[in-house]
């Protein structure tokens, strides 16, 4: 029964997708090693756990008021603080142990200083969320030198980095983004307006009024903005790196496989951002649906350099969904959301 708190503790539910990050930065480099892809994982995944463990730390004193994340372990008394503080040392600890354990390896040290630095944009993020306006961009920069740490276990300086590497990185930043100033916005919308915290949404007019989700249209336009944007760095490689006239098969499959999850992104957004009321549930549910959607982008593109790197596609949504029904017993809506 302990387990199964931490694990609702270490937001399981997206801990996968964390993990994957450092994956993906060093596939896109071609490193194809199974061991190392693993322990990079194992990295993301620890990263991940201390990150959101040391989040509900900090944020303690406003969350305990709001009852729509009452299930979290901290909030609900089944994690004492001390015992928060142990596991996220803990973790924070392992993951650079075996990140040291990879340069030792590889006889490259370079990389530890790409993954200290996102270790440090997360603490700051979640040392200001609630305090200071769009903070959520030290979020996106720790997901970027997360991936780039992926990168770089196989180089010794930036220099090696190949171009799809950093497309990669900007990706997962961008997706993290949306993530934290359009999803996160709304689903915390109801007790960060009435505690008067800092956040993109409510900076740009999101309000709830007699039960009444009010959605501004400069937030509207963030989100699909922010979407856009994601989309267009995706197809980048087929005209930089690859040659747009001399498209394979399977390229011209991608193009159609990116796309169609581009208009399904942008219809889940659209009912997400259409809400007249604020449902906690709903929200979850379609942030949920967009989260599995988004991140298959990605994979899916380095489809490209290695047909194989679609097995990647699958892990984030069976994470997030194994763990919704373990954690939770739901399908689409972790209730530490």
């Amino acid at each position: 029964m302990k387990l199964r708190e931490y694990l609702k503790l270490a937001r399981s539910f997206n801990a996968v997708l964390t993990g994957i990050s450092p994956v993906l930065g060093a596939v896109a480099m071609e490193n194809f090693d199974v061991i190392e892809l693993i322990l990079l994982f194992l990295v993301g995944f620890l990263g991940h756990t201390f990150g959101f463990v040391f989040n509900d730390i900090i944020d303690y004193k406003i969350d305990k008021t709001s009852k729509e994340i009452s299930d979290r372990p901290l909030i609900s008394g089944t994690i004492s603080i001390k015992n928060a503080w142990i596991f996220a040392s803990i973790t924070f600890l392992l993951a650079f142990i075996i990140a040291l354990y990879i340069s030792y390896k590889n006889q490259n040290y370079f990389p530890l200083i790409l993954l200290a630095i996102s270790a440090s944009f997360v603490i700051i993020y979640d040392l200001t969320s609630k305090k200071l306006l769009g903070m959520d961009i030290f979020v996106a920069f720790g997901v970027f030198f997360l991936i780039l740490y992926g990168s770089a276990t196989s180089i010794i300086n930036l220099n090696e980095i190949s171009e799809l590497a950093w497309i990669v990185c900007a990706l997962g930043s961008i997706q993290v983004l949306f993530m934290q100033f359009i999803a996160g916005g709304l689903k915390d919308i109801e007790n960060d307006y009435t505690r008067g915290a800092k956040s993109i949404a409510i900076k740009l007019g999101v309000r709830i009024v007699d039960g009444s989700l009010k959605i501004s249209s400069k937030f509207k336009a963030l989100a699909y903005g922010i979407q856009l944007i994601d989309l267009i760095v995706v197809f980048l490689p087929f005209f930089i790196i690859w040659n747009i006239n001399e498209l394979t098969l399977l390229q011209y499959l991608q193009w159609i496989i990116i796309a169609s999850i581009g208009v399904i992104m942008f219809l889940l957004s659209h009912k997400l951002l259409s809400m007249k009321r604020f449902e906690r549930m709903k929200a979850r549910k379609l942030i949920g649906s967009h989260y599995m959607i988004n991140f298959m982008i990605v994979p899916i593109m380095l489809m490209g350099i290695n047909p194989w790197v679609w097995i990647l596609i699958f892990f984030p949504a069976l994470g997030f969904i194994i763990s919704n029904i373990i954690l939770h017993g739901t399908f689409l809506q972790p209730k530490t959301m």
